[in-house]
């Protein structure tokens, strides 16, 4: 039934993609691998992680009797995510880099690139599902493994690319992949899971935002919720919602950012309390069951990725805005993070916190 079906499975020179690549050919598809080479990523010792990723994701491919190309999609990198996390960083919201990468590269520029050569789907190593319902609507559903489950970072998938995609992993664990990887004799089959953003692999956002400026980050005001002045910040990209330590301010009692204003180039400073909300509004929303929320729908959404879901009422209160309405307070929303919805297992959508 897949023999004549081209798939080509993005590899990453993770495990999560190689046994992807594994179990498409299985499946019977005629299948090859295919890594986007976005950033090089240079540790202290000068060794570029990106080639070993693109060695490792040979290897794999060579082992399956499969062929692999490299695309270098570096300049489109840095015009649409890297640019995306600089500006957004730079307008006082924190950038969630991975979910840009994931609707503009991985499943905008290879899916395309792909499709005019004939391919017709890609696949990946994500953990999730996807669905058809009875309507032909493509749905995106959560994967078995819950704690690698990556649905979070998929919400923005339109039908098209949903329509062209391939989850082979979404109803193993991580422990069975990495069996599965070793019991091939996968290179990567032990190589661990990659934490940070692939353009920051030391996690110092600020600096690298001040490398790409060519310049630091002006220092400003710390101000409290009525304005008054309470101390000098060493620049507004170095803070986050809800961050308490390494403020370099001395107050009688625990102090939390609030908020950031880029106009103004201060950050506020108040107490824990002040961080929690019942409501959280989002924008540039996709909906993945249908085009449209009709009325108050019963859900539950989640923040960010690593925050437990929470009950909620989503409401369309415009064209392109979602109002989430949390039965419980959720602390610190970050504009510029995503929240996504949920009924059970299903993905609703998702948007930009306002």
């Amino acid at each position: 039934m897949n023999q004549n079906k081209k798939v080509t499975v993005a590899m990453s020179g993770g495990i999560d993609s190689a046994v992807a690549a594994l179990l498409v050919k299985e499946q019977g598809f005629v299948t090859r691998g295919a890594t986007m080479k976005l950033c090089s990523k240079h540790q202290p010792d000068g060794t570029d992680l990106s080639m070993s990723d693109i060695n490792d994701s040979k290897a794999i491919c060579a082992s399956l009797g499969i062929d692999h190309v490299v695309y270098d999609l570096t300049n489109e990198f840095h015009k649409t995510v890297v640019k995306d996390f600089i500006d957004t960083y730079l307008e006082g919201k924190t950038p969630n880099p991975c979910i840009v990468c994931n609707k503009h590269l991985k499943f905008g520029k290879l899916l395309e690139l792909e499709i005019a050569l004939g391919t017709d789907s890609i696949a990946t190593g994500h953990y999730a599902n996807i669905e058809k319902d009875v309507n032909g609507r493509f749905l995106l559903k959560k994967a078995a493994d819950a704690k690698k489950d990556q649905t979070y970072m998929l919400w923005s998938l339109n039908q098209h690319q949903l329509a062209h995609t391939l989850f082979p992993l979404g109803s193993l664990t991580k422990a069975e992949i990495r069996a599965i990887g070793a019991e091939n004799g996968f290179v990567n089959a032990h190589k661990s899971d990659s934490q940070d953003i692939c353009f920051v692999p030391d996690g110092d956002y600020a600096s690298f935002i001040e490398n790409e400026l060519g310049e630091k980050y002006p220092q400003g005001d710390y101000v409290d919720e009525a304005g008054n002045i309470l101390g000098k910040h060493k620049g507004m990209i170095h803070y986050t919602i809800g961050q308490r330590k390494g403020l370099g301010i001395s107050m009688n009692k625990h102090i939390f950012v609030t908020k950031k204003d880029a106009a103004t180039n201060t950050v506020t400073l108040a107490d824990e309390d002040r961080l929690f909300t019942n409501t959280v509004k989002i924008k540039n929303i996709n909906l993945i069951p249908f085009a449209n929320l009709d009325g108050k729908m019963r859900v539950e959404a989640k923040i960010r990725y690593s925050q437990r879901q929470g009950l909620a009422y989503a409401e369309q209160t415009g064209e392109d805005e979602i109002t989430l309405t949390f039965d419980e307070p959720e602390r610190a929303p970050a504009p510029g993070q995503s929240a996504v919805i949920y009924v059970g297992e299903y993905v609703i959508g998702g948007g930009i916190i306002i």
